[in-house]
């Protein structure tokens, strides 16, 4: 038996991302309840998943551009602090007013 996959299209800023498929999940009924506080009266619980997701993806991927940052920070952490020091040399005087720091 074949079922039918409902297929709807909104309009996301993204072609690949605005196309929706109707699924089916199961959720401890503790995770349900909290989806349903957090979501609020104007929110459907899809939509509601959705957008938690999204953040979700949206993070792992700052998470990985972090990762990499960091890591072309530390291969070259020996020139970087080198330039600083050579940057150092050009720093004008700091002139304190009224002797405040």
């Amino acid at each position: 038996m074949i079922l039918p996959v409902y297929v709807h299209y909104t309009y996301t800023g993204s072609i690949i991302s605005s196309m929706k498929a109707k699924t089916s999940i199961t959720l401890s009924s503790d995770i349900l309840a909290e989806v349903d506080r957090n979501a609020g009266s104007k929110a459907s619980r899809s939509a509601f998943i959705e957008t938690v997701l999204r953040e979700y993806f949206k993070a792992k991927v700052r998470e990985a551009i972090h990762a990499r940052d960091l890591e072309l920070i530390n291969a070259h952490v020996d020139y970087l602090a080198r330039e600083s020091q050579e940057l150092d040399k050009y720093q004008a005087p700091i002139e304190w007013e009224n002797g405040a720091r």
